[in-house]
């Protein structure tokens, strides 16, 4: 089914009391004309009254301040989202001839998504995957893009640890492995090199059938839960999304959170707070069908509640707060 419950947990527990902690969360799936959000709500411990916002990017935003002393803050998110079985794109794009016809329009229209962000600099050694990629396409925006998505699929290792939350593709290119935000930065660096507007997506992964070899292939290379993928501009007014960490076409369960230039613009959590005492971090995503393959509700069975776990440090889509 193509209805699912998500539930995102964030809990930050200090060393000694803190105070005037200022935090927003970007956690509200998208509701467009290909997903639906059929419901959402965040609360936290201590409670707090936020406020919401759109940023630039069109991504929903919530913030919340907690003004006492405390020593644990609990971020909770649940949504009900409705993914659409849309059709696909007519076409893979321009040329990339066409392309580079049009790559100072491109920039003027696309700039954030053209230019070099934090995450993802022009570097010299993307010359050799965007010229490999190239020649194994047919020429079109798509078809580079899928090439190019391929090539980091099968020249990195997915090994958890082996980047953290701030780096970059330079880190990536150096060790030849990362996680899937490496891998979407990678591409986004190879299209963006080409002056093809590409833009970063957070979202989450909904597991496949526990039994199935497809889901236990995407448990061994980080596809569950919390994920990322790109989406490229085909110069025809669509989105193509890839998805370079599994080597798969996105579908049904790539549920989009929010886009932007690279991961610094869409951090599940982020903030800051005062006080000199330390702080752990643990998150706990689970995504769940709503419903079953006969239509019964599984809520009631399994209301996606994560089970109690040891504080861990920061994961590769979660940011610690700052102090201030």
């Amino acid at each position: 089914m193509n209805r699912y419950h998500l539930v995102h947990i964030t809990e930050f527990r200090y060393d000694g009391p803190v105070s005037e902690s200022y935090n927003e969360v970007r956690l509200r799936p998208i509701h467009d004309e290909r997903q639906s959000c059929l419901s959402f709500r965040v609360v936290t411990n201590p409670v707090s009254r936020g406020t919401a916002y759109k940023d630039f990017y069109g991504n929903w935003v919530h913030q919340f301040n907690i003004l006492p002393e405390h020593r644990h803050l609990r971020i909770e998110s649940e949504a009900v989202v409705l993914t659409h079985d849309v059709s696909s794109a007519a076409s893979d794009g321009l040329h990339l001839d066409r392309v580079r016809q049009l790559r100072s329009q491109l920039l003027e229209d696309h700039f954030d998504f053209v230019a070099p962000s934090e995450y993802v600099p022009h570097l010299p050694q993307l010359s050799e995957f965007a010229q490999a990629a190239e020649d194994a396409s047919d020429g079109s925006i798509g078809g580079f893009a899928r090439a190019a998505s391929q090539l980091i699929h099968e020249r990195f290792s997915y090994v958890k640890g082996a980047t953290h939350v701030h780096s970059s593709i330079a880190d990536s290119l150096s060790l030849g492995m990362g996680v899937c935000q490496d891998f979407a930065h990678l591409l986004l660096g190879v299209v963006r090199l080409q002056g093809i507007p590409a833009r970063y997506v957070s979202g989450y992964l909904v597991p496949g059938l526990a039994d199935s070899t497809e889901s236990k292939q995407e448990e061994v290379i980080g596809g569950q839960a919390s994920h990322a993928w790109v989406e490229v501009f085909s110069g025809n007014g669509e989105w193509l999304p890839f998805d370079p960490t599994l080597g798969k076409p996105v579908g049904l369960r790539h549920v989009r959170i929010a886009y932007g230039r690279d991961y610094g613009d869409v951090a599940p959590v982020r903030g800051v707070y005062r006080g000199h005492a330390g702080q752990r971090l643990s998150v706990d995503v689970r995504v769940r069908p709503v419903l079953d393959d006969d239509g019964h509700e599984q809520m009631s069975k399994d209301t996606a509640v994560p089970q109690p776990q040891q504080p861990t440090s920061p994961r590769p889509h979660q940011q610690a707060q700052q102090q201030q």
